[in-house]
């Protein structure tokens, strides 16, 4: 750890921090918000396209270094106004719905909020690299192994910042969660408003690491050490900017016109753009650079790319395995502790090891992890409790679940992130960084319109209630969902294992 990371550690740790309403955000979207799986699979989808909107942005970040500052507050801004819209809703949400209808409030703060997060995002990764020192006291370079080792230390604190802000928002959520199983739904709601109200110290906490990494570049010039970003000035690429804008455009268009497969005309052409700005980007590294930059990113896009069981997992476990709130945020706190520890245990792994083999370990163990949700879908955990005097109950394998997953699914991009630091030109880091995130965010997106593919095919509904009324406006319905935790199990460990296969057998090969 060096002072030098903690101004790009914070902005991260913020990032983190915006779990504290992950609990608030899932009831309250089960309980009171008559909104589908699928559409539910298909608006994070939407939500998910600000993130790979970071191509233009890295490079806007590029051209106007000097007033980054500018940037992180844009960004607070939006996350505030999602955090203030979402306190309205489950503050008043009769008034929120005489102007609009409170789905359409929702989807707006939905999106807000990623919006403000990705911009943020951009200006922090390209942060890491001035934070990481390229020569010794005495003036000297650092040699490529010392060099790889800093940059895989500061990507993984970057992580492991990430974690930390989820493990103590959700240790929060388990102390406003105790005992709320016996209040009545007026005072669950306005406790769901002050979770949002203590949420508005997130952008808080972003501006005020934008404005220590200031002071420190600051001090760090007066000593005599330029920054690695004075040693060539990023000129103004057109063709990455007019892309993006395109991109902006054209979503803005699809999805306000309500064409029919709005989603995936958007998702085809906007990686068509993608694939065309990472062939402009990559002409500023070597050939064998770009084939392997190619490879590495091809593991990574399938990897994130296979479906999850959307949000009807949840609503299971809400309606049928009775988890409230508190339980939901002790899963939480456990998988965020876990996974710091994970990360520290892991990271010599991923400083020796090739992204390849690191995927392939993360994919057969994310297979073997599958089968405790399909155990508690079929009904293990009432065979165990009877013999076991209720101690290995639903709770008891959620919790053992959640213990060994935890650490897994944090690791897979830092070996990749530490790669573009090390190689990247020192003029287009955030540039690279935001090719490279929105490629692989568009795994994402392609995950999303999977996840609600399988939902639209097996359908699962939940048990919700009107706010204002109490009404009853949906049913539960979980017959198909073991299906569709088969299928997502399946797909999670065939298409990354193939991916592999095929790219390490050709020219694309990565030992990175």
């Amino acid at each position: 750890m060096r002072w030098s990371y903690l101004p790009p550690l914070m902005v991260y740790f913020a990032a983190g921090v915006s779990g504290l309403t992950s609990v608030v955000g899932a009831f309250f979207l089960k309980e009171y918000l008559d909104l589908s799986a699928s559409f539910v699979a298909g608006l994070a989808f939407w939500a998910g396209l600000p993130w790979i909107l970071k191509i233009p942005m890295g490079h806007v970040v590029d051209l106007f270094w000097r007033w980054k500052a500018l940037l992180i507050l844009f960004g607070a801004a939006l996350i505030t106004g999602s955090l203030l819209i979402m306190f309205a809703l489950v503050t008043e949400p009769g008034q929120m719905g005489a102007i609009m209808s409170i789905s359409s409030w929702y989807v707006i703060a939905l999106l807000l909020a990623p919006s403000g997060y990705a911009v943020q995002d951009v200006v922090a990764d390209a942060m890491t690299v001035e934070a990481v020192p390229h020569v010794y006291e005495n003036g000297t370079p650092l040699s490529q192994e010392e060099a790889r080792a800093l940059h895989t230390t500061m990507q993984t604190l970057g992580r492991v910042a990430i974690i930390s802000g989820l493990a103590s928002v959700a240790g929060v959520n388990i102390w406003i969660f105790s005992g709320v199983e016996d209040i009545g739904l007026d005072e669950r709601l306005a406790l769901y408003g002050r979770v949002y109200l203590v949420a508005l110290a997130i952008p808080a906490l972003s501006v005020s690491g934008v404005f220590l990494h200031s002071i420190f570049q600051r001090r760090k010039r007066q000593k005599g050490h330029p920054s690695r970003r004075t040693e060539k000035k990023a000129e103004v690429n057109w063709s990455i900017l007019g892309g993006g804008l395109a991109f902006v455009l054209l979503s803005i268009l699809m999805g306000t016109a309500q064409v029919s497969y709005a989603q995936e005309i958007v998702f085809v052409i906007s990686l068509t753009i993608i694939f065309y700005l990472m062939a402009q980007l990559i002409k500023e590294l070597s050939p064998e650079q770009a084939r392997v930059l190619f490879g590495t990113a091809a593991i990574i896009f399938v990897f994130r790319a296979v479906p999850l069981p959307g949000a009807g997992w949840t609503w299971f476990q809400i309606d049928e395995l009775e988890f409230d709130e508190q339980f939901l945020a002790i899963l939480a706190f456990i998988t965020s502790l876990l996974a710091l520890i994970g990360l520290v245990v892991l990271r010599p792994l991923m400083a020796r090891k090739s992204i390849a083999q690191v995927v392939i370990f993360l994919t057969l163990a994310a297979g073997v992890l599958s089968l405790p949700n399909l155990a508690l879908y079929y009904g293990l955990h009432e065979w165990t409790a009877a013999h076991t005097n209720g101690v290995v109950d639903a709770r008891f394998i959620a919790v053992f679940d959640t213990a060994i997953e935890s650490p897994l699914g944090q690791v897979a991009m830092i070996p990749m992130l530490a790669w573009i630091a090390r190689n990247a030109p020192s003029h287009l880091k955030a540039t690279f960084f935001a090719v490279m995130a929105s490629f692989t965010n568009m795994a994402l997106s392609a995950s999303s319109l999977v996840t609600k593919y399988l939902n639209e095919y097996f359908v699962v509904a939940r048990a919700a209630t009107d706010p204002e009324t109490g009404k009853v406006i949906s049913k539960a319905d979980y017959n198909d969902l073991g299906y569709l935790l088969i299928t997502v199990a399946c797909v999670a460990v065939i298409a990354p294992l193939v991916t592999i296969l095929l790219v390490q057998n050709s020219k694309y090969r990565t030992a990175e």
